[in-house]
Formats: structure tokens, sequence, C-alpha cells
């Protein structure tokens, strides 16, 4: 069944972050968005220049609504609009109809621009929406409001201790859990990039989608990061401030476990004629590497092709299948006794690759990408 995403937060009408961008990435992933809205925020990449705040009543009403007729099977809160709201949507939260949710919690208190969307009452408040949440995901700023590491798991919840806002070229996150300690630890090279409106609310729609699914914690989180830096890149660069994401980009590249078929390479011949060939038939050449008789092309579905001068005889291929899961998926195959010409192994380009060859002697390649698959240091 389609898993049921319930969105509570604010309606950003520049369209880059608050229900907006949640709806965008909820749907993007395959589930079904919800929403109960609870402000009304009149706002552009430029900043925020109104808010109105919902009655809590009303979002309650909205809440019920779906809840008793389509179900719920995981919730993300952003913006609360108000302390009388948090404490009515925690309470709300508590109901046995909602016991099965997973909760999200991401404590929106200032917004990209800068302008402040919590005051120091609602903020206060969330110490009930704590207390239900499954994980809470702050940016630092965030975390030092709630008082720290410890006052977070101190609810019981796990956290995502976000680094986007430290310093450095390199971003760190980080997920705890109260009874654990840090379970797992990414680190990846920051984007440079102005279009970073919506990454709070699109990280955690991302895992609420994924939670909703049946993912455990760990790889929700993470499948959701790599929305999100996909998201990054793909951002289509509008407005003259903090510009929105391109969630409408991402097309689940490397987001699922797999196999999806994604890359063919041909044998060739005659380098250059074969480049001219399939870019006559409409294909954009992303990689131009002559020197090693390579080149790649892109399909309008993000599907790639390859050319190889001296990639093997002609008429054979090497077909490609992606996995987001590709040591899982690798490991089942090879207890249920398939045969692999090389296990799962980092490469130089940046993917991990096994290998093995069908019955009839062609070569397969199952690899894992990530943000690789469309963006690797070596695209033209």
């Amino acid at each position: 069944m389609t898993a049921r995403v319930l969105i509570i937060a604010g309606s950003d009408s520049g369209g880059g972050a608050g229900i907006q961008a949640d709806i965008k990435t909820v749907t993007m992933l395959g589930g079904h968005a919800m929403t109960a809205i609870t402000a009304i925020t009149a706002q552009n990449t430029m900043g925020v220049q109104g808010v109105h705040a919902i009655p809590a009543e009303m979002v309650l009403m909205q809440i019920d609504s779906v809840v008793a007729d389509i179900g719920v099977d995981a919730v993300k809160i952003g913006m609360i609009g108000s302390a009388a709201t948090a404490a009515a949507v925690a309470e709300r939260l508590r109901r046995s109809d909602m016991a099965g949710a997973a909760v999200v919690f991401d404590p929106v208190m200032v917004a990209t621009s800068g302008s402040v969307l919590a005051d120091a009452d609602t903020i206060r408040a969330f110490e009930a929406l704590l207390d239900r949440a499954a994980v809470a995901t702050p940016n630092l700023g965030e975390l030092a409001a709630l008082g720290g590491e410890a006052a977070v798991l101190a609810h019981g919840c796990a956290l995502l201790a976000k680094g986007g806002h430290g310093e450095g070229d390199t971003v760190v996150d980080r997920l705890i859990e109260a009874d654990a300690g840090e379970v797992a630890r990414w680190e990846a090279p920051r984007i440079a990039t102005m279009n970073t409106h919506g990454t709070g609310c699109t990280l955690a729609s991302a895992i609420a989608t994924g939670l909703a699914q049946g993912m455990p914690l760990e790889p929700a989180v993470a499948r959701a990061r790599d929305f999100v830096r996909l998201a990054l890149m793909d951002a289509p660069g509008l407005g003259e401030g903090h510009g929105p994401m391109g969630q409408q980009g991402v097309r689940n590249d490397g987001l699922f476990t797999g196999p999806a078929l994604n890359q063919i390479t041909l044998p060739a011949t005659d380098y250059a004629a074969s480049v001219a060939f399939y870019k006559q038939m409409g294909l954009t050449q992303i990689v131009d590497s002559s020197a090693n008789g390579y080149a790649r092309f892109e399909a309008a579905n993000g599907v790639t092709l390859s050319i190889h001068v001296g990639g093997g005889d002609a008429g054979g291929t090497t077909t490609y299948l992606e996995s987001g899961a590709l040591d899982a998926w690798v490991a089942y195959l090879a207890r249920r006794g398939v045969r692999f010409d090389q296990m799962p192994r980092d490469e130089e380009w940046g993917w991990r690759e096994a290998r093995l060859t069908d019955p009839a002697g062609n070569r397969l390649c199952l690899y894992q990408a990530g943000e690789y698959r469309r963006y690797p240091p070596w695209r033209i």
C-alpha cells in the first residue's frame, strides 16, 4: 500500500520550504502527502514578509479529517505556529488512532533567510512533541536552543544532529539514539549554493516517507540525505536570495534498493563517429574521455548509455543494474548461489561495484553510485 505521510507545517507562498517542499519530497519518493497547515506565510527567496497562524482547532480538524478516512503511517512536524498548537498537536498524537505512526519532528525556529518562525513560548512547548517523536532533526542552532544533545535524548527520541550550519568544507550529520549513543555518521563535501531554502523540511519529510514505507531509521536517514544533496544540485536557480531546491529533478536516482536498469555500455570502433551518432539521436553527452575511447550520454529520464572503443567484441554489451543497497543485495544473491567475478568494491571513479557474468557470457555490473550517478566530479 502507498505510504501515507501527514505533514503538520506552515505554508510557504514562494514554494521553497514548508508544506510545498514537503509535498514535493513525499511525492518524489513514492508516498502520499496529506497536510495539516499550521500557518500561512507570505515569503519568497529574500525573506518572510508576514505570518498568519491557523487556530489550533482548525489544525486539529485537518488532522482528524485525514486520519478518519485515509489513515496515517508517519507524521512530519515542521513549523508549528504557536505554543497552543504545539500542545494541542502533541495531545492529539497520543490518541490510539495515531499510536502506530512514526513522528519526525523538525523543530523549525528560524527560516533560511533569518526570519524568526517560533517564539520562546512555542519553543518551550516543543517538549511535548519531543516526547512523541521517533526522531528530531534540529540544525546546530536549534539544537542549542533545545538545550543540547542530552536534553533532546532525555525525551527518548533519536536525534539527527545536522551539520549544515557548521563551519568548514565538510558537512557532518550524526544519528544518535537515547540508549545506544551515536549509531551512524555521514560526512560529505559542502555543496556551494545559495539555493538552500527548504533543506530541513525536505530532509525531515524524506525521513518520514522512509519510515512510512517500513524502512528502519538509519537507512531512511541515509536515503533522505542523498535526496537532499541531489535536490540541492538540481536547484532551478529561482529568485534573488536563498532559492528553492530541485526536488522535482531527483528522479529517484539510486534511492531504491534495486535492481534498476540504468546504464548500457556498447563497444565501438570509431569514437568520433559514435559520439556524433548518439548526439544526432537526441542524447546529451555528459562524459567525453576521448583519450580513453569512452563517452557517456544521458536520456531525458536520466538513464545513460556509454560507448567504449576497445571495450569488447562487436555486438557485445555490459549492462549496469543500480541499487541503493548494493552490499545487502549482493549478499542476498550470494547466499542463493550466485557466483560473482568481483564482490562489492569502491572504485576510483566514486561508484561501488560488483561484477558477474550471466549464463550466456554477457557481462553484468551491479553498482551503487548515490549522488555520483548524475553528478560525478568528471561530468562535463
